[in-house]
């Protein structure tokens, strides 16, 4: 944190971006040991049976690489889910660590998940904390609301039924594209990132990974599910907080509910969830104890995954209205 700002106050933006990239986890962590357990429903072994195929969207100048998830169980009007991968990462490795393939199989959902373009982040990273990509009609967000739209049109899906969700920095871009797109999603999925506009450069991006913002932007009415390692020591866990609270700046008076858990043979879980008096949930909060920065339920040996977590795709999943699972545990 103390070298980043220094660089920043020398102008040397390009070495603290570095440094920012090594702090949202481009070094590799040495996850739990703890043994992995399925969410609501048990996972399937091996390759799912739909089709991968790969994309490219096209907007603002730019152009956007997608890899897309289509599954043999596809039906008209099918939900879409985009998925938007950490740094590091790219969109086969997060589809491997969170079983995205399988979880769409299972649930006839088509998944697209756009992936960074090395040239915009050499170290794979959505630029969250720049203000040219936290508006609506350029830069990222542009992007891959493009992508959203092309999948959308290709394969028919319901266009009320389309949620974003995203890990560390994609978690951070979910939280962006459901401000700046309400139109667009019908909830969001934020995992391990950080609130809506929480940051505007890099030296900001580094206090509030460390020290979560006290005032929170907007994030809009889509209702908006967090999860998030209290062990975590590159996003602080307040940062899950944050979004919650960016996801309920707009909302008046809500009833709040509190569940506590454990994921089977794994990690105790505390669930909290706020609604309108009687009506529809705005948000979700899921805070795993004990873990770090990574992917609750993601597979062993995946990507920044922590096996011994409830399965965080399938409490997604369940949260926009994609299937009718229950909590873990």
């Amino acid at each position: 944190m103390a070298e980043a700002t220094r660089l920043v106050r020398q102008g040397r933006l390009l070495e603290a971006t570095a440094r920012l990239q090594e702090g949202l986890g481009g070094r590799t962590p040495t996850m739990p040991t703890a043994p992995r357990t399925p969410g609501p429903r048990a996972r399937t072994s091996g390759r799912a049976p739909g089709t991968v195929t790969r994309g490219a969207a096209r907007a603002a100048g730019g152009t956007l690489a997608y890899r897309l998830y289509v599954p043999t169980t596809l039906r008209p009007a099918a939900p879409l889910l985009v998925l938007l991968h950490g740094g590091t990462q790219d969109a086969d490795a997060f589809a491997a660590a969170t079983g995205s393939d399988e979880a769409a199989e299972r649930a006839g959902v088509v998944v697209v998940a756009p992936e960074q373009s090395r040239s915009a982040n050499a170290m794979g990273y959505w630029n969250w904390f720049r203000p040219g990509d936290q508006g609506r009609d350029a830069g990222e967000p542009a992007l891959i609301a493009a992508a959203t739209r092309d999948v959308a049109e290709r394969y028919g899906t319901d266009r009320a039924r389309t949620a974003v969700a995203g890990f560390s920095a994609g978690g951070a871009m979910a939280a962006v594209m459901a401000a700046t797109h309400p139109d667009l999603f019908c909830g969001a999925g934020v995992h391990s990132g950080l609130p809506f506009r929480a940051a505007h450069d890099v030296g900001s991006a580094f206090a509030v990974m460390s020290t979560p913002p006290a005032r929170v932007a907007d994030g809009g009415p889509v209702p908006l599910i967090a999860v998030h390692g209290d062990d975590d020591r590159t996003v602080a866990v307040g940062n899950g907080e944050a979004v919650v609270r960016s996801a309920l700046a707009g909302s008046g008076r809500v009833e709040h509910a509190r569940t506590t858990g454990r994921a089977p043979g794994g990690r105790a879980w505390t669930r909290e969830r706020w609604a309108e008096p009687g009506g529809r949930a705005l948000a979700e909060s899921w805070t795993v104890h004990g873990m770090g920065h990574a992917w609750s339920g993601g597979r062993a040996g995946g990507s920044y995954t922590d096996p011994g977590g409830p399965d965080a795709l399938a409490v997604m999943l369940a949260f926009v209205g994609f299937t009718d699972d229950g909590p873990v545990g």
